[in-house]
Parts: C-alpha cells; sequence; structure tokens
C-alpha cells in the first residue's frame, strides 16, 4: 500500500510539472502566435510547386509532405508548443473549413525575405499587409493582440537574391544595412498593430549550412559565411536596442539562433540542447548532383537520397534543420523563449 501511495505520489508529481510547463506561456497571458518570414517558420503557406509540398517532406511528421520545409516540425511549430498552444493555421488555410484560427495565424512563405528575393512569394511587407488585413476584418481584437507574439524569421534568402543578381562583396555590407533598416520598420509595424511582443531570430551561421560545406565534403563551416553571420547580427543587435529604447517596454527580443544553431552543431555537453549528431554538417536528404535539391524528381526519377533515420542528422536538407535538429535548437533557446514571458 505504502509504495502504492509514493507511486501515486510521483505520478501526481510529474503531471504537474509537465502542466506547468506546458501552460507557462498561457500563465502569462500570451494565447495567440503571429509568424512572419520564411521557411524556417513557413507551415504550408507555399503552393504545391514548392518543395516543401514534395516527398519526402514529412516523412517524419506526419508521414506524408504538408508544406513544412523539414521532415517534421519546423521552428514555428516548437514556440507554439513553448506556449502552449496548437501551431497557427497558415494564412493560405485560413477559409478552409474546421480551421481554427483562435492561435492566431502564420503569414510566412519559404523563400521570401525583408525585400522581393528569387521565389514568387509574398516578402515580409506584404506578410504584414495580410495580417492588417485580418485585424480590419476584425478577425483579431486588441484583446488578442496583448496576448499573443510575433515571431520573426529573417534566415539569409535577401543575401541569395543579392549574390544572385551580381551583387558584390564589397557592397555586402551596405546591403546588410539597409535589409536591417527594413526589418526594423518591419518590426515596429507590427509593434504599432498591438502586438505585445516580438521575437525575431537573428541570422544562423551561414557559413555552417551543407549548401556551404558540401565543397568540403561537411566536413567544416565557411569562415567566410559565418562572418556575414555575424556582422548581420550585430548591425540587428543595435536596431533591435534602439526599437527597444524608444518603447516604454522591451518589446522585442532576439532569438540567437547562431548561437544555438553552433551549441548543436558542436555537441558541446555543457550546453543546454545539445543533441549528438554522428555527422552533423552533412544533410539527411542529399541531391544526387549539382543542380538538384532534396524533393526534385525527373522523368518520376528520384533526384535525391534520404538517410535511414532523419532523427540522427540535425540537417535535413541543403538549408533546413531536421525536426530533430529544430528540436535541438528549441532546447538551446529555451532561456531567450522564456525572457519573452518574464519581460
Amino acid at each position: 500500500m505504502e509504495k502504492e501511495s509514493h507511486f501515486f505520489i510521483v505520478c501526481f508529481c510529474l503531471f504537474i510539472c509537465f502542466k506547468t510547463i506546458a501552460t507557462e506561456a498561457h500563465a502569462h497571458g500570451f494565447t495567440k502566435l503571429f509568424v512572419f518570414g520564411d521557411s524556417y517558420v513557413d507551415t504550408g503557406n507555399r503552393n504545391f510547386s514548392a518543395r516543401s509540398w514534395n516527398q519526402p517532406y514529412g516523412i517524419t511528421l506526419p508521414g506524408k509532405p504538408a508544406g513544412h520545409y523539414s521532415n517534421g516540425r519546423v521552428f514555428s511549430d516548437y514556440i507554439a508548443s513553448w506556449m502552449g498552444i496548437r501551431s497557427p493555421t497558415p494564412y493560405r488555410w485560413r477559409k478552409m473549413e474546421n480551421t481554427s484560427l483562435e492561435y492566431g495565424m502564420n503569414f510566412a512563405f519559404g523563400g521570401t525575405g525583408v525585400f522581393d528575393t528569387l521565389v514568387s512569394a509574398p516578402n515580409m511587407t506584404i506578410q504584414i499587409d495580410l495580417f492588417q488585413r485580418q485585424l480590419q476584418k476584425k478577425l483579431y481584437t486588441k484583446v488578442d493582440l496583448n496576448s499573443s507574439i510575433a515571431l520573426v524569421s529573417l534566415a539569409g534568402n535577401d543575401y541569395t537574391a543579392y549574390l544572385a543578381r551580381n551583387g558584390t562583396t564589397e557592397g555586402l555590407s551596405a546591403f546588410t544595412k539597409s535589409m536591417i533598416k527594413q526589418l526594423g520598420l518591419n518590426l515596429q509595424r507590427i509593434q504599432g498593430l498591438g502586438v505585445r511582443k516580438i521575437a525575431v531570430m537573428n541570422i544562423q551561421p551561414l557559413g555552417c549550412l551543407p549548401s556551404e560545406t558540401i565543397s568540403d565534403l561537411y566536413k567544416n563551416c565557411s569562415t567566410s559565411g559565418n562572418s556575414v553571420a555575424l556582422f548581420h547580427n550585430q548591425v540587428l543587435e543595435k536596431t533591435v536596442e534602439k526599437l527597444n529604447n524608444k518603447s516604454k517596454e522591451s518589446v522585442f527580443v532576439i532569438l540567437n539562433m547562431y548561437k544555438a544553431f553552433l551549441s548543436a552543431l558542436k555537441k558541446q555537453a555543457s550546453q543546454p540542447g545539445t543533441l549528438k549528431f554522428k555527422d552533423p554538417l552533412r544533410p539527411c536528404c542529399e541531391a544526387v548532383s549539382t543542380g538538384y535539391k532534396c524533393g526534385n524528381t525527373e522523368h518520376g526519377k528520384r533526384m535525391y537520397v534520404v538517410c535511414n533515420n532523419p532523427n540522427s542528422t540535425f540537417f535535413w536538407d541543403d538549408v533546413h534543420p531536421s525536426q530533430a535538429g529544430w528540436r535541438a535548437v528549441y532546447l538551446a533557446l529555451k532561456s531567450s523563449a522564456y525572457s519573452l514571458a518574464l519581460m
């Protein structure tokens, strides 16, 4: 009888613990999530021609392509989980029958940036326009916005477009500053629409993406790529600091993706969120040759190969983390995420 009572007490304590974690964001008043940006947070806004709707995307969860640029969850899914809510409905599916909009809305489109990029999809300014239209339709109230968080991702598509349009190395610094300036205007606009807290992701170590490390057989990160990311993040930090100084409260929070990515990739046991990945720079889904990407087919033939266990890799494809990779990033960022609720 004593053992049974002890077992019951342990189970009850575990239940209370998990319940507390799951509802912590609710306890601080956050019940809605609005998402802006690119493929790191897009959960299905791109049309069916995007590779996020091709096999083998979604192979782990839900078991088929679902518009996520991963084998399963992406970063916005984990932030929603931290908030204790369902991942918000993608803008594209807002009018579908039985669609719930009570948890916010996801306006992110894979491949986009603050400026127009190489894909035909709404840039961040237009995404905010779409958000504003929903507010004008009274879909969300001031009370809703006061209990909301905006998640903003800018993962580097603007740089890809800049280089593809013959941008020079010499002009990269000026381009970065203009890009962050526009991002700052976007953040101010989201705040002006009434969102209570805004979490902006700084940029990940670009030199560690498989698209950069493939030339070195996925052995080492590119120093030049990481230098671009570090400068980007320095400019962003100064911009966000100025925005917070203008506000009565610290509305804006930077989520340090650069540090979180490196934490997972370097497998530093002393740091939080470091799942061990055997070959961290190698993606699970690889193209068979130059000119192809994960998810591409030719005459019905797959032009990619997939690893046996996606959960064992940090990267899913040439630029996107796997579900396990995103989990490692999320765990490393937990302290930053919780600061949203504590401020």
